[in-house]
């Protein structure tokens, strides 16, 4: 797969991944939330670890610099 994410969009989506643990493990969240905001979270941190956003792919967007 062709890497579609710049370093930027990759440390937003790891800062979002800590914070939904933080709020998970501090019991802010729970319940339906804390399944979704969960699900949310792996996908975002397979994506900034592979470097590739599949949802950007029909669109034509990439956040990684030429």
């Amino acid at each position: 797969m062709k890497k579609n994410m710049g370093t930027i969009d990759r440390v937003i989506r790891l800062a979002v991944v800590v914070l939904i643990a933080i709020l998970y493990f501090t019991n802010v969240i729970s319940g339906t939330w804390a399944i979704i905001l969960g699900i949310v979270a792996v996908i975002f941190l397979v994506t900034s670890l592979v470097g590739t956003c599949p949802l950007y792919m029909p669109f034509g967007i990439s956040t990684k610099k030429k």
